[in-house]
């Protein structure tokens, strides 16, 4: 098959592009693959190009590049297929629009795979009627704005299938009633890793991930100043970075020093590869308001270690509670401190529980994660343009009247925002 994915930014980091870089590189020693990013910021990905996957742009942001595309007057236009209720809507515009059309327009593929919602819009609205057209969620469904919601539930109609990372998420898909439209849920996957097993003896405590508000860095720091007081001799590790919107590290930072942590706590930066540091502990730890699935705990499984994490979604379809990590409330230190205890004071436990992990992650190997995506994609493109489109008019209508219905919304919205200005 050809196969391309469409991607926000292939050239930047976060979860969507690794699992997409690995599910693409073992994907392609079988068929021929590409990756499309809207956005090229650098010369390079900060990942790489997976083997053996054409990767290309479309719009162009490197300033010294002969290829600027930021001095382009369309680049300066608001988007308007691109949905607005998708939190990247700002950095689209109308030059997105007509690129991501262009492609989409042309694309030669047997399956045309977008990766968030809003390039999930695009190919419904703008996709010729031929390839296979798959929208991924990475995210979660109730999370999304009520305003993208209603997009999904009208726009989506013209794609082949939804894949969710998790079965809860898949629910909630096939709740909205989209006609004809496959949902099926498909996790992430993670390589094994490069480097042999943590050491169940180890005294660190490890976590990773950006340092913004929704991964509740300081739940974790505070749980930990229960357990550094019982157990001064462990440490607690924190890798990752902030973003331009959302830097906790310096919040963060304080805190630490407030806790009189100094020497328990560190926070690490940012790890490229996060296998080498995964190793040096013997526990993982995860205190986020929200994981769409936690690409972070089978990457700490898949190094051997027993993850504590909250219960917040995704982590409960991953984490089998007692046997290979820990489930804990959302926002509760004690309960964060009480499940790392546990695990820090039965040296047998730790190692039995590091096993039982180190085996549960394999089931999230890339190859058995590709096999589940081809066996879907096989079936859609062997159904054929006319076997997979027998709902095409009610899914036509199901879309206008939702665009319809969007219209009115929009209509209204700018009345209010007229209204409020003339006050």
């Amino acid at each position: 098959m050809r196969i391309s994915f469409l991607l926000h930014n292939a050239y930047h980091i976060g979860g969507t592009i690794r699992t997409t870089f690995t599910l693409a590189q073992v994907l392609a020693e079988r068929h021929d693959v590409e990756i499309v990013s809207v956005f090229r910021h650098r010369d390079e990905p900060i990942l790489g190009v997976p083997t053996g996957v054409t990767l290309r742009h479309l719009v162009d942001l490197r300033k010294n590049s002969p290829g600027y595309d930021g001095d382009h007057p369309d680049h300066a236009r608001p988007a308007r297929v691109f949905p607005r209720g998708d939190g990247r809507w700002k950095q689209y515009s109308a030059l997105t629009d007509a690129r991501i059309g262009e492609h989409l327009a042309t694309v030669t593929a047997d399956v045309v795979v977008a990766t968030r919602p809003g390039l999930n819009v695009h190919l419904a609205k703008q996709a010729r009627r031929g390839p296979v057209l798959i929208g991924q969620e990475h995210l979660v469904l109730t999370g999304h704005t009520f305003r993208l919601r209603r997009e999904i539930r009208h726009q989506y109609a013209l794609l082949d299938a939804v894949t969710t990372v998790t079965e809860s998420d898949a629910r909630a898909y096939r709740e909205l009633g989209i006609p004809g439209v496959r949902i099926d849920a498909v996790p992430n996957s993670v390589p094994a890793p490069k480097v042999g097993p943590a050491d169940p003896a180890a005294k660190i405590v490890v976590a990773a991930g950006r340092l913004t508000r929704i991964k509740r860095y300081d739940v974790l720091i505070d749980a930990f100043a229960e357990v550094a007081a019982a157990h001064p001799d462990w440490r607690l590790r924190i890798y990752g970075t902030g973003d331009a919107v959302d830097d906790m590290r310096p919040a963060l930072a304080r805190r630490i020093e407030e806790r009189g942590l100094g020497e328990n706590v560190s926070l690490m930066g940012w790890a490229n590869p996060m296998e080498p540091e995964w190793v040096k502990g013997s526990i993982a730890a995860v205190t986020s308001l929200r994981e769409s699935f936690g690409m972070t705990i089978v990457e700490a499984m898949r190094c051997g270690l027993p993850v504590v994490s909250t219960d917040c979604h995704g982590p409960r379809e991953i984490i089998e509670d007692g046997v290979d990590g820990r489930l804990v409330p959302v926002d509760d230190v004690s309960a964060v401190a009480r499940a790392l205890r546990e695990l820090i004071e039965d040296d047998e436990l730790r190692a039995k529980t590091a096993r039982a992990a180190l085996m549960a992650s394999e089931r999230f190997d890339p190859a058995r994660i590709a096999a589940r995506h081809e066996e879907i994609w096989t079936e859609l493109v062997a159904r054929g343009p006319s076997g997979r489109r027998h709902g095409r008019a009610a899914a036509q209508l199901h879309r206008a009247v939702g665009s319809a219905v969007d219209a009115g919304y929009e209509l209204k919205r700018r009345i209010g925002v007229l209204v409020r200005r003339f006050r």
